[in-house]
């Protein structure tokens, strides 16, 4: 039986969809090509970078038009097409993100979605005590000071962070550091601990242990030494004074722990200062203060638990920064007369 034939006007239209499909086709694969094409290309040869801030919960259009906008981009539309083609769109994490014209679109898009955030670079100066390192902290906008002070002295959160201790004063390792904005505040005092933890080593908490001394104690005596050293080989000779000093039950008398515990100290330390009665008056007090005045760095932690063997007790600075050690309170007294009391 012959097959009956196709009626001519069928024939008509399935050739105009079939040209339609392979026009449509072809269409989609031009548009395929120019999307990709662009996002493969830079918008600029402009390297200097610009701020872009994500939000939590930020719709895509809009952080297209602030890429657009800052010039990070060009034509949005093309770059939303490429974002949705990959499934980009929905995985962009929130945060800060330092880009430039000189990214392609491919790559801006890549560097949000593996969240390499922007990092800010804080340094931590040996001897700085802990309203210094808030100040720091929050000059970046990472913390605001008064509440990174409140957390690092409240004994619930210090000791989550492994210190024994009421207050991280001693324990915020001096060193610099790489935080994104909007970390939490606990990780940020918990990056300096977890820096203090790793240099204090098992060894040096033996060493402590034998010289009978805790691990809080090392940290104080350190913290002494770092505010009283002004040229760095003098460490393990100052240390040594203050290690002879308890051992025979004097006084530390030592200027900056005084100082510590003045509150909004002016800078002029007086004999009423010395003669008022603190917790880190060393002058009136015996052995240390009740804790660390500042945060030591591991020259000093090394010094407190390294002291030189020497026999002295006393020392007076030259100005010059180093000190003139002496072994009996005359000769100290020479010592002053020479180098403080002839120079004023």
């Amino acid at each position: 039986m012959a097959a009956t034939p196709i009626p001519a006007n069928i024939k008509k239209t399935i050739a105009i969809l079939s040209i339609l499909v392979i026009g449509s086709a072809l269409l989609l694969a031009i548009l395929a090509w120019n999307v990709f094409d662009y996002a493969a290309q830079s918008s600029g040869n402009d390297i200097s970078e610009k701020i872009i801030t994500v939000l939590p919960g930020q719709h895509f259009k809009m952080i297209a038009r602030q890429l657009e906008g800052a010039g990070i981009i060009r034509d949005s539309l093309r770059f939303k097409l490429f974002a949705q083609i990959k499934g980009y769109d929905k995985r962009i994490k929130a945060g800060e993100y330092r880009l430039s014209a000189a990214l392609s679109p491919k790559q801006v898009l890549e560097i949000m979605v593996s969240g390499k955030v922007a990092l800010y670079k804080i340094t931590i100066p040996e001897g700085y005590n802990l309203v210094q390192i808030a100040g720091i902290v929050s000059k970046m906008g990472l913390a605001e000071a008064p509440v990174f002070i409140k957390s690092a002295t409240d004994p619930a959160i210090v000791n989550a962070l492994g210190v024994e201790a009421d207050s991280l004063e001693g324990y915020l390792f001096p060193d610099t550091y790489h935080f994104p904005k909007g970390l939490p505040l606990h990780e940020i005092m918990g990056t300096m601990v977890n820096r203090f933890l790793e240099i204090f080593s098992t060894e040096w908490a033996e060493r402590a242990q034998q010289m009978d001394m805790s691990v809080h104690q090392v940290v104080t005596l350190a913290s002494i030494i770092e505010k009283e050293t002004g040229a760095a080989f003098e460490r393990p000779l100052i240390s040594s004074v203050f290690h002879n000093r308890l051992a025979k039950g004097m006084r530390l008398s030592s200027d900056p722990t005084v100082i510590y515990g003045i509150k909004n100290f002016d800078g002029n330390l007086t004999r009423k200062h010395l003669s008022t009665a603190t917790p880190y008056n060393t002058y009136l007090n015996k052995g240390l203060p009740p804790g660390p005045i500042a945060n030591p760095g591991l020259a000093s932690l090394e010094a407190a638990l390294y002291p030189a063997e020497t026999d002295y007790l006393y020392f007076v600075s030259k100005k010059d920064s180093t000190h003139q050690f002496s072994t009996s309170l005359k000769e100290h007294n020479r010592a002053v007369r020479k180098y403080q009391l002839r120079k004023q």
